[in-house]
């Protein structure tokens, strides 16, 4: 549910409840709710509604054999036996993370958001915790993870099935939101191929306060390629570090390096230019959990005792989020932007891993980036994000006067608001507003315009306020950790295609979201 006016939580709950509703959980990373509304309930105008529906991971397979093996570290170019990510924390929001004997002693918290128990009945989070900070305990290091010395968070948000929703993602990404003085880097192989732009889409809104609130956000360019525009959300959205996957040939060469046929390319949808790097994800190999509908189904995957050979770009935002543990290990004063920025930087190219062929900046670099890191700093972007943050910051009283003239509908009172705003703060606003693609523009016109005053053409103050200044990263500015959630509560809400991620590099499939089941139904 969704409104520009940005009731409090009360009043969200209140809205619900009027409605004939049941509130399911307050979602404050999206300053939204989520609840049970009965059908065709008729809501103010001001508030939007969408379904809920289940998602389910097909089964994968992995035909591939296991000879000639190279591990992930050596792609790299890590030493064996390093310890790399030492007091860094990683949430891995995934299937659940398996108690296995790489994992022992590295796993900080754990949160089931399913109701179906600790482990990892599917086994993709497992993989994922592996390829982060598996300390190689039962292969004698050989396939140790790229930051053993971190700490891992399991939040768990599929069941045994790899099934969930929406409203699950969520409340996991509440829980990280909840404890984020604890968290530093955030790994999500989700891919939910929402059609909704990035700055309205609740999942990328609540990715988005995260990355504000400092937690690095690390997200897969989807499974679909090789085509032009393949990219899935959430990895469309500009803030956030999207990976593409490479293949490195199983070698740890860089001249053989190809953008994996089945990494997402770009551009978006809304012209943004995606992957913004890609990372080690063919024929990568991790941990099995024991018995899982992926290790039961796919014997000829398995690498010895106890780990599993599988590609996609979920393994490839995996191993980002293990290098951005060794950075901040290293740099812990960098805030996402700076990461990003420094990890896009210092990529390595190579013929195979062009922009045009899917490559984005080109191959992560892990040694380049850990070299770079002590001196690294913020940059312009972080800069001009802090001189906005600070104008914004002065003229907090004048903006929450212009909102209220709005929210009242006071046109004559918000414009002599608007007037009363410093300069400063108008110029950042014009700016943000310019910076705005077609199709973003052409959505808030139709849902924030009236009349034809021009300050309300453009946005709702409070939204204007606390959202453009975020937008620091690309020039993308118009929705913030505080906007899109002013939100919505749902019927049935869903996230669509759990873990952009294939076992066999197209095997890991789910069932798709109707492009129809995103759109914002009408209040009447």
């Amino acid at each position: 549910m969704s409104s520009s006016r940005a009731p409090t939580p009360r009043a969200r709950r209140g809205r619900v409840l009027a409605a004939g509703g049941q509130v399911v959980s307050l979602l404050p990373v999206v300053r939204g709710v989520a609840a049970r509304l009965p059908r065709h309930t008729t809501l103010d105008p001001a508030w939007s509604v969408a379904p809920q529906r289940e998602i389910t991971v097909a089964e994968a397979e992995t035909p591939e054999g296991t000879a000639g093996a190279t591990t992930v570290r050596q792609m790299l170019g890590l030493a064996a036996d390093g310890d790399e990510g030492r007091g860094v924390t990683v949430a891995v929001v995934d299937t659940g993370v398996a108690d296995v004997p790489d994992l022992a002693g590295q796993v900080a918290a754990r949160v089931d958001l399913t109701g179906t128990g600790a482990g990892d009945g599917y086994g993709h989070g497992t993989f994922m915790a592996g390829l982060i900070a598996a300390t190689g305990a039962a292969s004698a290091g050989a396939y140790r993870g790229v930051a053993p010395g971190a700490k891992l968070v399991d939040v768990k948000v599929a069941d045994a099935d790899g099934r969930t929703d929406l409203i699950t993602v969520l409340r996991g990404l509440q829980w990280v939101s909840d404890h984020r003085d604890d968290v530093q880097v955030l790994n999500l192989s989700l891919s939910s191929n929402s059609p909704l732009p990035y700055q309205i889409d609740p999942l990328t809104q609540a990715l988005e306060s995260l990355w504000h609130q400092g937690v690095v956000v690390v997200v897969p360019s989807g499974n679909d390629g090789p085509g032009t525009g393949s990219v899935t959300s959430p990895g469309n959205d500009p803030l956030l570090l999207t990976a593409g996957g490479l293949d490195a040939a199983g070698t740890a060469a860089r001249g053989d390096d190809v953008v994996g046929v089945w990494s997402g390319r770009g551009p978006t949808w809304q012209g943004d230019a995606k992957p913004d790097l890609v990372a080690a994800g063919g024929h990568v190999v991790s941990l099995a959990a024991p018995g899982s509908v992926v290790d039961r189904g796919n014997p000829r995957a398995r690498v010895g005792d106890g780990y599993f050979r599988g590609s996609g770009t979920s393994m490839a935002a995996a191993v980002t989020s293990a290098v951005i543990a060794d950075v901040l290990a290293v740099q812990p004063r960098l805030r996402p932007d700076a990461v990003k920025n420094l990890l896009v930087s210092e990529a390595y190219a190579s013929p195979g891993l062009s922009r045009a062929s899917g490559g984005g900046a080109g191959g992560l670099d892990a040694l380049a980036v850990l070299a770079a890191a002590p001196r690294w700093h913020a940059g312009k972007a972080q800069q001009q994000y802090d001189a906005d943050t600070a104008t914004v910051g002065r003229d907090a009283k004048r903006w929450a006067a212009f909102t209220e003239a709005l929210v009242d509908g006071d046109e004559q009172s918000a414009d002599q608001a608007w007037r009363k705003l410093t300069p400063a703060s108008r110029d950042w606003a014009a700016r943000a507003w310019a910076q705005l693609d077609p199709a973003a523009r052409a959505w808030a016109a139709r849902a924030w315009a009236d009349a034809d005053w021009s300050a309300r053409a453009w946005a709702d103050g409070e939204w204007a306020a606390r959202a453009w200044a975020a937008r620091a990263w690309a020039a993308r500015a118009w929705a913030s950790d505080d906007w899109a959630a002013r939100a919505w509560a749902d019927a049935d809400w869903s996230a669509r295609a759990w873990a952009a991620d294939d076992w066999a590099a197209r095997a890991w499939a789910a069932d798709r979201w109707n492009a129809r089941a995103w759109a914002w139904l009408p209040a009447s």
